[in-house]
């Protein structure tokens, strides 16, 4: 075999290594076959809420594991086809191989991150909210890239991804929009992209074809489970019925089937329009209540908690986690970690996961001083 080849062997095989003492590999495989035994037994879901807790932590590990193995599995067939590839004097066996080995070597690196996701609620659901900033039917038209991007980015990731409410602008794009994405680890990922985000880019809207430059801002925060309790007063809080807005047939715009919350106390508010019933409607903003109410209290055990609201409230100059150049060249760079990429179509097309990855990494590693914004 090939000194490159073993090198790079020995490269993967280490990797899985490192992987297997972030998760504490036999502490999983302990307790994933303590709960598959316990959710063999038939008495399980004699208690149907001590029932689902088992079974959201076993189907957790079952991936974790399935996923090492899966691997280990292939770096083996990689091994073989190489080994098969020099005996028989066949190149295109060998570079199948190595292809095989380097596959599973950057889905290692891949896990590696996701060992970062260790929070009280990363592997929840999530809310994603997209504001248009000061400016008009410019920051409207980037808020509306911006949602476009974050539906694909969580396509891509294989989440259900559903529009909850949608304020669209006078002439073009949207003042606001707020998704749900469901999948494992949805709020972990996506809780990295908190915050403004500028535009640079020859104006659609701008007769004379000059630059202009847009804000728009993204709050996160998780969809909370049965595990999580939180209390609110519905004296503290005011509710409002409207009609919903935008296309949606004869129902939607002739019934006040849309429903805002509002806790007076915090100043917060929640909207949703997305069921033609009130119901319903009323349903998930108290949802959308209570992870809000949530996220502010994760947001006060953070030492950056200040900084992070003031991001929110302030869509402008100063305040960016991200700059988006289409012209006159072509760069997005992440100004916490210095992450770039030279094809933003491809970003804004949800092509996301190497920022969220340097951002996971920045909040346990520490990321990099003295970052300067593009032009």
């Amino acid at each position: 075999m090939r000194a490159e080849i073993t090198s790079l062997l020995e490269s993967a095989k280490q990797s899985v290594g490192l992987l297997r003492r972030h998760l504490d590999w036999d502490t999983v495989e302990r307790r994933f076959g303590e709960l598959t035994a316990r959710s063999e037994d038939p008495d399980l879901w004699n208690d149907p809420e001590a029932a689902q807790k088992v079974m959201r932590e076993r189907n957790s590990l079952d991936e974790q594991v399935a996923a090492i193995r899966k691997i280990e599995s292939e770096i083996e067939d990689g091994v073989t086809l190489i080994e098969l590839g020099e005996a028989e004097g066949d190149p295109a066996s060998i570079t199948e191989g190595e292809e095989a080995i380097r596959r599973a070597q950057a889905e290692t690196a891949r896990r590696q991150i996701e060992t970062l996701l260790a929070g009280e609620a990363d592997s929840n659901d999530t809310f994603l909210e997209v504001h248009s900033g000061a400016g008009g039917t410019e920051s409207q038209d980037w808020a509306q890239m911006l949602a476009r991007m974050y539906a694909r980015w969580g396509e891509r990731r294989g989440f259900k991804v559903e529009l909850i409410e949608q304020q669209d602008g006078e002439e073009a794009g949207i003042k606001g929009a707020t998704f749900m994405m469901k999948g494992h680890n949805a709020y972990g990922w996506a809780k990295t992209e908190a915050g403004v985000h500028r535009l640079v880019r020859i104006s659609p809207f701008d007769s004379n074809a000059r630059r202009h430059t847009s804000f728009a801002s993204v709050a996160v925060y998780p969809v909370i489970d049965d595990r999580i309790v939180i209390d609110i007063k519905e004296s503290d809080c005011r509710i409002d019925t409207y009609r919903s807005s935008g296309a949606g047939g004869q129902h939607v715009n002739t019934t006040d089937s849309a429903v805002r919350i509002t806790h007076v106390p915090t100043g917060i508010v929640v909207a949703c329009q997305q069921e033609r019933s009130q119901h319903k409607n009323r349903a998930t903003a108290w949802n959308m209540l209570r992870a809000r109410m949530y996220e502010a209290e994760l947001k006060r055990r953070e030492e950056k908690a200040s900084a992070d609201q003031a991001a929110k409230t302030d869509i402008g100059w100063g305040h960016q986690i991200r700059s988006y150049v289409l012209q006159p060249y072509q760069l997005v760079k992440d100004l916490r970690t210095g992450t770039t990429s030279t094809s933003p179509h491809d970003v804004l097309d949800g092509e996301l996961d190497p920022f969220m990855e340097a951002a996971l990494a920045a909040r346990v590693y520490g990321a990099p001083d003295g970052i300067e914004d593009v032009e």
